[in-house]
């Protein structure tokens, strides 16, 4: 070994290395986004194009498969030009379109796969651009914006009976509302509604990761029943989370019935023992969410009026189960598949 050579200082080693990767990091996601949004603005080209002549022309139907097979012939090399792509890439430009000049900044942030998804199953441009958003803001892959849209998540964001404006920051207090929602959907548990708490809290707990992904990006689940001592007796919060992005605690308890305003008080009593026991230098105030199966929303108004702990009440759903009596009357899947048999049978002979 050279003498001259200093050994390296290993602390200081670790923090560069890791600034040096950090930058690495930010150019290729850099490159990635930039490659993406030249990728959709060369798609909204081509499909200005194609309507354009479509316009102009009377070339017929078969003008658009004609176009992907002179395309793909020419470029090979590149999976985008197939007539199923073509034909999603005219929908998308004429979704977006109808409102826009040029391709929407934010819709060029997202993958081509998820602007396909938005445009497939999204009616209305204010509503494909609210999922546009959240899809970027919240790294969803394909399968979670899916799911995202199947359960109106945007008919959900906003909706929840609160407190937060007059016991957190302005700036806090919007951000909360816009991360919970009213009502959450339970269906994955495959409980039927008379469910009791004790059970709803048991498969919630087994499907954690499904329940983290109904509520959304940021929560960490810490346990059930988690025990916290107030005086001589020891009580039991039905579920702990803390949630990164807001740096606080949040204590969620579960009612199987109609809200009672009782619920509020009980809940604002475990906020201040968290707050008091739990919450560290650096932590925001511990907010509450009670989750119950059916709420009254001014009697939800006036439980929360004189609570100074930041709480919400939501309700959740969850699924429907059909009564015997009705189950017994649908028709089987044999009966539905004879019955198209027939329909196909029938329109032959016409």
């Amino acid at each position: 070994m050279n003498k001259n050579t200093t050994a390296i200082n290993m602390t200081d080693f670790t923090t560069w290395i890791k600034t040096l990767k950090s930058k690495i990091h930010t150019a290729r996601n850099k490159l990635v986004f930039s490659i993406n949004s030249q990728i959709l603005e060369l798609y909204w080209e081509i499909g200005r194009d194609i309507v354009e002549k479509q316009q102009n022309s009377n070339w017929g139907s078969s003008f658009v498969e004609k176009i992907a097979e002179e395309l793909k012939h020419e470029f090979p090399e590149i999976k985008g030009f197939s007539r199923r792509n073509v034909y999603a890439i005219l929908q998308w430009y004429k979704f977006y379109s109808a409102k826009y000049q040029f391709v929407p900044h934010a819709v060029a942030q997202i993958p081509w796969g998820h602007n396909r998804l938005i445009v497939s199953k999204i009616k209305d441009v204010e509503t494909a651009e609210f999922y546009v958003i959240e899809t970027a803001k919240n790294a969803w892959d394909r399968d979670t914006l899916e799911i995202q849209i199947e359960n109106n998540y945007h008919l959900k964001i906003g909706n929840l009976t609160h407190n937060f404006a007059e016991t957190l920051p302005a700036q806090q207090s919007q951000f909360v509302v816009q991360i919970l929602k009213d009502p959450y959907n339970f269906d994955f548990l495959g409980l039927e509604n008379d469910a009791l708490e004790k059970a709803i809290e048991d498969e919630l707990a087994k499907n954690i990761t499904k329940f983290l992904l109904e509520l959304g990006k940021g929560f960490a689940f810490l346990g059930r029943q988690y025990k916290i001592e107030i005086g001589d007796t020891d009580h039991f919060l039905d579920m702990l989370f803390y949630h990164v992005d807001l740096r606080c605690y949040i204590v969620i308890e579960l009612k199987s019935g109609k809200f009672q305003p009782e619920y509020a008080g009980k809940l604002n009593y475990y906020l201040s023992a968290v707050d008091s026991q739990l919450r560290k230098v650096g932590d925001n105030s511990t907010i509450g969410i009670l989750l119950c199966k059916k709420k009254n929303k001014i009697d939800v108004e006036y439980a929360l009026r004189d609570i100074h702990k930041p709480m919400g009440i939501s309700e959740y759903r969850l699924t429907d189960a059909i009564p015997e009596d009705i189950k017994s009357q649908l028709p089987s899947v044999e009966d539905i598949e004879r019955e198209l048999e027939n329909v196909n049978i029938r329109t032959k002979i016409k």
